[in-house]
């Protein structure tokens, strides 16, 4: 996709997933997609249409919910002369907050990271995202195989995440004690079992990996033994494939532990995949967690702290990092105190009184906590790196240290 940054990313995943859990009543939620070529003379008369054929729905509440959504984007388009470079997007509809008569309006209007390339229009009952979600589909994949005479593993690496897609065994008999012409007759079955199941794996290989041509950025083969070079070296897998492969690499493993070996030890091949770099910035930080004057700090109130007098140079965040930030609030002297909790039961739960006057401390403000870090890493100039829980790091990252950690620009104590 188009080079974002980290935070524009991480802004626009929110924003997806904000938009899915949107629901109308009926089929009333809008959505348009308009290339950059598109004229918008053209878009309006499309809506003025629509709006024609609005008339038909049988529904009295749904038409006009779909009349008003389709009224406010005509007035939005107005306000464009062209669409952006990447084209414009709009989702509009009434969203209900509770039971019957508490829908209110809700627009969203912008310019996608990549560009719209076919012009959409849709009513349903959910926002349409799926152009928007492809664009942010890390695409390129990469195929592993791990293989010797015994069994072979096939995987998929796409962005963070490993897929196992397939698991053989040879069935190839072992060594034979017998000698003479038993021993070559036997020696002959082994080579042919050995040859036959070469066949085998590549056929798994080009069933596996052919259907991913297009996205295929390359292949790595690997193994303890030579079977990865007598598998590379004959004709076995179809060319298109075999013309992928980058590396043959030594393991210790078969197995899925022999695809995450093949993973390690393919770091420099593999250098610009996201995995790769998510593992050396979270095993820079646990590198700095094992000195005595390490440059880290980890959980919410030390890296909070390090963040406001600007000593964090790289913050790291997990992906799965849901807690919100609540501000509470006492009604007569103003007292303030603030909570992180996981979920809105959890807040609704808090029975603090103001250590002033007694009075039971209201909720004024909800932030996720994620945002908020974002907010001050952004003011002190602080690198953001978000870390998934798909790789062995970051979901230590989420579990060993709240899913909160940096790397310290200067030394600060511990």
């Amino acid at each position: 996709m188009a080079e974002v940054s980290s935070k524009e990313l991480y802004e626009f995943k929110k924003t997806l997933k904000e938009l899915s859990e949107k629901r109308g009543r009926g089929t009333e939620l809008v959505s348009v997609y308009i290339p950059h070529d598109k004229q918008l003379s053209d878009v309006g008369k499309h809506m003025r249409d629509e709006l024609g054929q609005s008339a038909n729905i049988k529904s009295k509440q749904t038409r006009k919910n779909v009349q008003s959504a389709i009224e406010v984007i005509m007035q939005r388009i107005r306000l464009f002369k062209q669409p952006p470079e990447n084209g414009l997007v709009l989702f509009v509809g009434m969203i209900p907050k509770g039971g019957p008569g508490t829908e209110k309006m809700e627009t969203y209007v912008f310019e996608p990271p990549e560009p719209v390339t076919t012009y959409w229009y849709q009513c349903n009952n959910v926002f349409f995202l799926e152009p928007l979600e492809y664009m942010i589909e890390e695409r390129d994949t990469y195929g592993l195989a791990v293989v010797d005479r015994k069994e072979a593993t096939i995987a998929t690496l796409k962005g963070k995440k490993i897929t196992i897609v397939s698991h053989l065994t040879s069935g190839v008999p072992g060594k034979h004690k017998a000698g003479g012409q038993s021993q070559r007759r036997f020696d002959r079955v082994i080579e042919d079992a050995a040859r036959e199941f070469l066949k085998r794996i590549a056929v798994h290989i080009n069933d596996e990996f052919l259907p991913l041509k297009d996205d295929l950025k390359a292949v790595v083969i690997g193994g303890p033994g030579f079977t990865k070079h007598d598998l590379v070296d004959a004709d076995y897998i179809q060319y298109e494939i075999k013309d992928k492969i980058i590396a043959t690499v030594d393991t210790s493993y078969t197995g899925e532990f022999g695809i995450r070996e093949i993973i390690e030890k393919s770091t420099d091949l593999l250098n610009d995949l996201d995995v790769m770099h998510e593992k050396k910035v979270v095993q820079r930080f646990l590198g700095e967690l094992r000195k005595d004057d390490g440059l880290y700090s980890y959980g919410e109130e030390e890296v909070r702290n390090n963040l406001v007098i600007g000593a964090v140079d790289t913050l790291l965040l997990s992906e799965d990092l849901d807690s919100m930030h609540k501000t509470f609030k006492c009604p007569t002297c103003g007292f303030e105190k603030k909570f992180t909790v996981k979920t809105q039961s959890e807040a609704d739960a808090i029975d603090e009184r103001c250590p002033e006057c007694n009075e039971v401390l209201k909720e004024v403000s909800s932030e996720l906590l994620v945002d908020y870090f974002v907010d001050r890493a952004e003011e002190m100039s602080t690198n953001i790196e978000f870390i998934s829980t798909e790789t062995e790091e970051g979901m230590q990252l989420y579990r060993a240290f709240g899913g909160i950690g940096a790397i310290l620009r200067y030394y600060v104590g511990h």
